[in-house]
């Protein structure tokens, strides 16, 4: 949010420079996050004189230029080409004397002493966009003839220069949204800080005068929850016209556009009082009444923008007896806008329900600067000065005459919360005391009103622009903020706890196998939990019931939790691959949600909500980066599964009794599982083709989802043991089977150490074949086996009498056939 300094010295005695202002604005709690410096005519004027042309000849060498001397008021004339065809001897004009700087747009150059056709120029006569003043450049910019020879065209111009600030303001400071808000913290600080006692000067609306009744615009609201309170007024006879220079400049230097000086008033009445306005053309309100309704199912409306839109039946609108005239709060409608040619209009100032705006602004991707304050919590009670103020500048800008009362239609009255402070309470969270007389003028400077004061506390009125300060604690925010969170020492004494750390450390251990897949090339992705609900109506493994839906969603494309991780890395594997980034191993900690309606129980309302933490693994593309040492090799199931087994053996978790079992699942095929006491804990596999194409991927992708807080579950009872390192060397013997091809390996491995459980120690399948050499419906796996002892060197009697055992066990149980 833009703030002018110029605008705030209306308000109050800043008495501070722009750059020390800044930090008294952080410090309060407005972060400024920049200091622009502004001026109504780019570079200021700067170097630019009022000179008075004293003599205009011919030049000798060119048909179209002229060679003048101008006096600016200097020891000499200077001598000056130009190529005007309106240059006259007599004439006032504005000179850009060597080394000024002149703008156009974003380009500048530098007026230098040089010759043109032969003759010497020591500066320029210029036209008035040359300057910055106009667009026209049919010839040079002629002044009156009592403008003063010498005299700076910054001061005779008027050039405003002004710093605007940009404020990160946080969604909670509605009461910060314009400049008088602001300018009631600056005063708050100033006086915290200082012995000078400031006052806020709000504008005032003491002229403000009904001439006539001859305009009443009757209103009524059909909705008062979405809109409680609408303040209205007749002007008629105005002038539209283009604005005064002052309001033109106070409105460029925030970054609004002038329009005309009607719609310039309550774009200025917003930004200094913080209250949206609207002007309609009296000519375009139906009936003589204005209606505030919710839309009908299927009623279209055109905006501004000439972009005709579909309403939705929860949109508010601002109609007149046949049709709408306005989008409640966020925009205004093409026909009943101000022209140049209105004559009569009626001023719209009301207050709106934040949720009902915000659904609205989101619906139609409308953001305006009267949504940005509706949203957040406009004060209901300032509709009708921030009305008087537009109207009296109405009447001092633009004519007319006031011709209807004010039309106030506020159903239920909202009150000022009442709270009640206890000092020591504010002493117990500030951490040190703040003098009683100062804190009740921190709170009336901030415009809360101080009821009752007694030996232990206030009792206060909080007013409705602080929509935030709810409680005790909000108050106490509000004394802090202003007395500056630098003013509270920090103690000489340390105080400490000792505290409980959880075993294992659930983030020192996420820490772990983050490093590991990181070393292994992974890169780790941090996905939005919001997802959309279209993945859960295609895929079979999830229901629509058990969505968490948002109650109050951003788009369609995030509005339920997720259920699944799966959809969230293929998103992003599909941004990489349409970025040609093909090649991708990736992982994401994070957490899956899901609603179980037969939980559901009225006195635990949380109970029917799930959610779980999951580590999830993607590969694609190829193993190796292109190089000409190595040759490109897909990432494949198997690669997956060596991943995950790592994962498993870092945590501990991994033993020889773990297998990878067959998954069945819409989200992958020939998909594997790792189950743990009848639970799974890894599944995974490659993603199938009906999700590859629907996110358009161009090659296989291959994922695992771990269960984390199982994995933790499991970790937490797992015991570290060591073994001393055996003194015996270990004995490798191979052996080649001939075997049913719809034998695995995993079933081999299992049967081999269920057979020798003493001597072997590892399984490792080097070789498969598979041709119409061993006929069909065989394979021939080559299998390594390591022997080893932990007492004794093996003897070859003892490994063969191992091999045979193992010989055997294949042969019986899988009909293999030794090679």
């Amino acid at each position: 949010m833009k703030i002018s300094y110029n605008w705030l010295k209306r308000y109050t005695d800043i008495g501070r420079s722009p750059e020390e202002l800044s930090e008294l604005l952080t410090d309060c709690g407005l972060e400024v996050e920049g200091l622009e410096r502004f001026q109504s005519v780019k570079g200021g004027l700067k170097g630019v004189v009022i000179g008075e042309v004293m003599s205009c000849e011919k030049h000798p060498n060119a048909d179209k230029l002229s060679l003048t001397t101008v006096d600016v008021g200097g020891d000499r004339l200077l001598s000056v080409v130009c190529g005007a065809p309106n240059v006259e001897a007599g004439q006032k004009v504005l000179v850009a004397t060597v080394g000024t700087t002149l703008y156009d747009g974003d380009d500048h150059f530098e007026v230098k002493k040089t010759i043109i056709r032969g003759e010497k120029s020591e500066g320029m006569i210029c036209a008035e966009d040359e300057l910055g003043l106009g667009s026209s450049h049919e010839g040079i910019m002629v002044l009156d003839q009592d403008a003063t020879v010498g005299m700076q065209a910054c001061e005779y111009f008027d050039v405003e220069e002004d710093y605007v600030f940009e404020i990160g303001l946080t969604p909670n400071r509605t009461d910060a949204t314009s400049h008088i808000g602001v300018a009631r913290d600056v005063v708050a600080v100033l006086n915290a800080s200082g012995n000078q006692k400031r006052k806020l000067h709000n504008p005032s609306v003491d002229e403000f005068i009904i001439d006539d009744t001859s305009q009443n615009i009757e209103v009524e609201i059909e909705n008062p929850h979405d809109c409680p309170r609408f303040s209205g007024i007749s002007i008629t006879g105005v002038r539209v016209a283009e604005s005064p220079m002052w309001l033109k400049n106070s409105l460029n230097a925030i970054g609004i556009r002038p329009i005309n000086n009607i719609v310039d008033i309550t774009n200025f009445v917003l930004m200094e009082t913080g209250q949206p306005l609207h002007a309609y053309d009296i000519n375009e309100i139906k009936g003589g009444k204005v209606v505030i309704r919710k839309a009908r199912k299927g009623e279209k409306f055109v905006t501004l923008d000439e972009i005709q839109r579909e309403l939705s039946e929860d949109d508010l609108m601002i109609c007149d007896v046949k049709s709408g005239l306005c989008i409640a709060g966020v925009f205004g409608g093409a026909k009943s806008g101000v022209t140049e040619h209105t004559k009569d209009i009626f001023l719209e100032s009301a207050n709106f329900n934040p949720v009902s705006i915000r659904k609205t602004s989101r619906l139609h991707g409308l953001q305006t600067d009267a949504s940005f304050r509706f949203e957040r919590g406009a004060d209901p009670n300032i509709t009708v000065y921030a009305l008087k103020r537009a109207a009296c500048l109405i009447r001092e800008l633009a004519g007319g005459r006031i011709a209807s009362e004010i039309k106030d239609a506020y159903p239920v009255f909202i009150e000022n919360k009442r709270i009640e402070i206890k000092f020591q309470n504010v002493d117990r969270l500030v951490g040190k005391t703040i003098e009683r007389p100062l804190i009740r003028s921190i709170l009336e400077d901030l415009g809360i009103q101080v009821l009752e004061e007694h030996q232990n506390g206030l009792k206060l009125s909080i007013p409705t622009y602080k929509v935030d300060v709810i409680r005790e604690a909000d108050v106490i925010e509000e004394i802090l903020r202003i007395y500056g969170y630098n003013n509270v020492e920090i103690p000489d004494v340390v105080r400490s706890s000792l505290s409980f750390v959880v075993k294992p450390d659930p983030e020192k251990l996420r820490n772990i196998i983050a490093d590991l897949l990181s070393v292994s090339g992974f890169s780790e992705i941090m996905n939005n939990s919001l997802t959309r609900s279209a993945y859960v109506d295609k895929s079979n493994d999830y229901a629509e019931e058990n969505n968490v839906n948002i109650l109050n969603p951003l788009s369609s494309d995030l509005n339920v939790l997720r259920q699944s991780m799966l959809f969230g890395g293929l998103e992003t594997i599909a941004f990489n691959q349409n970025r040609k980034i093909s090649d991708l191993k990736i992982y994401e900690f994070g957490r899956i949600y899901q609603l179980l309606p037969e939980k559901s129980d009225a006195r635990l309302p949380l109970k029917k909500y799930f959610e779980s933490e999951y580590l999830t693994v993607f590969i694609s593309g190829n193993m190796y980066p292109e190089d000409w040492r190595n040759q490109d090799r897909k990432m494949d199931l198997f690669d997956l599964k060596a991943y995950v087994r790592n994962i498993l053996i870092r945590l501990g978790i991994y033993n020889d009794s773990l297998s990878f079992t067959n998954y069945s699942s819409d989200q992958v095929s020939e998909g594997f599982s790792v189950n743990i006491k009848d639970r799974i804990l890894v599944h995974g596999g490659k993603v199938s083709s009906k999700w590859i194409k629907d996110f358009s991927l161009k090659q296989e992708v291959f994922y695992a989802g771990l269960n984390w807080e199982f994995a933790m579950a499991l970790v937490k009872d797992q015991q570290i043991t060591y073994q001393e390192i055996l003194k015996y060397p270990e004995v490798r013997r191979d052996l080649a089977l001939l075997i049913d091809n719809k034998i695995t390996f995993e079933q081999l491995r299992k049967l081999a150490f269920q057979t020798e459980r003493k001597l072997l120690k590892a399984v490792n399948l080097f070789d498969i074949y598979e041709g119409d050499k061993i006929g069909p419906g065989k394979k021939s796996y080559a299998l390594s086996f390591i022997l080893q002892d932990e007492h004794k060197t093996l003897t070859d009697k003892i490994i063969d009498k191992a091999m045979n055992r193992l010989i055997k066990a294949f042969e019986e149980t899988f009909q293999a056939i030794i090679r």
